[in-house]
């Protein structure tokens, strides 16, 4: 392993923000913070908010200079991509801003019933040969549903049209409550600001000439998301005309 991973990976184990838990500590078992966040970790009972794959921790941040009455909780497997946010954190002594260092199939361990009051999917691999393995295909959605609050929140940026649209579907084929939809973000009338916080990699997809697409929606609590039929799942000419 690098020198330089050795030692992000030495400094992030000093901060008590970032929470590193082993396999072993929630294979078929729950977290010691599961339920306990707001209690035990922020010290306070203002919403949580996670972003999925945070990678850098840039939207994290973000989110939480923006709107400092909420929590916000950065999810990723890369220790060494977490320490960057983290040291920011440290070094702006943010007090609304965590990491979690885990993978997105865990979650059940550590977040509880209504626990969570929003999710952010900024750029997700859109896993063009794995649409199952796809943070907003119908197996991930259901799973966030076991501790999104009623009416929670979830939201996707992407640079991915197949994306994109393949939520869109399942929005759509499901009666899930879709309160924004845009197809080309900065061209667009959403007033609200934060899906306008730009990661590094989004800057380069806009130098690049790339549209960024944008969801907000809700999932209904007595629905369970399930797979649209197969020529539905990437079909654009549904969104269109609204067939789908």
């Amino acid at each position: 392993m690098p020198k330089n991973k050795i030692a992000k990976f030495e400094e992030i184990d000093r901060y008590s923000h970032v929470v590193q838990p082993s396999f072993r500590e929630v294979f078929n078992k729950k977290h010691s913070l599961y339920g306990k966040w707001h209690s035990d970790f922020f010290g306070n009972k203002n919403p949580l908010v996670l972003e999925l794959g945070c990678g850098k921790g840039e939207y994290t941040v973000g989110l939480a200079e923006r709107y400092p009455g909420n929590n916000y909780l950065g999810v990723d497997i890369k220790g060494a991509r977490i320490w960057k946010g983290a040291r920011q954190v440290y070094q702006q002594s943010l007090k609304n801003v965590g990491f979690l260092r885990t993978r997105i199939e865990l979650l059940n361990a550590f977040f509880s019933h209504e626990e969570v009051s929003a999710i952010w999917l900024p750029f997700p691999d859109p896993q063009s040969k794995k649409p199952k393995k796809r943070l907003t295909s119908p197996r991930f959605l259901n799973m966030y549903k076991e501790f999104l609050k009623k009416g929670g929140l979830l939201h996707l940026k992407t640079d991915s049209s197949e994306l994109y649209y393949f939520t869109l579907n399942v929005i759509k084929f499901n009666n899930l409550e879709l309160i924004i939809s845009s197809a080309d973000l900065y061209n667009s009338d959403i007033e609200e600001s934060s899906p306008y916080i730009k990661t590094f990699y989004e800057e380069q997809f806009l130098s690049g000439g790339k549209k960024i697409h944008y969801l907000k929606f809700k999932i209904p609590e007595d629905i369970t998301v399930e797979w649209p039929p197969e020529d539905l799942i990437n079909n654009r000419s549904c969104i269109d005309s609204g067939n789908c």
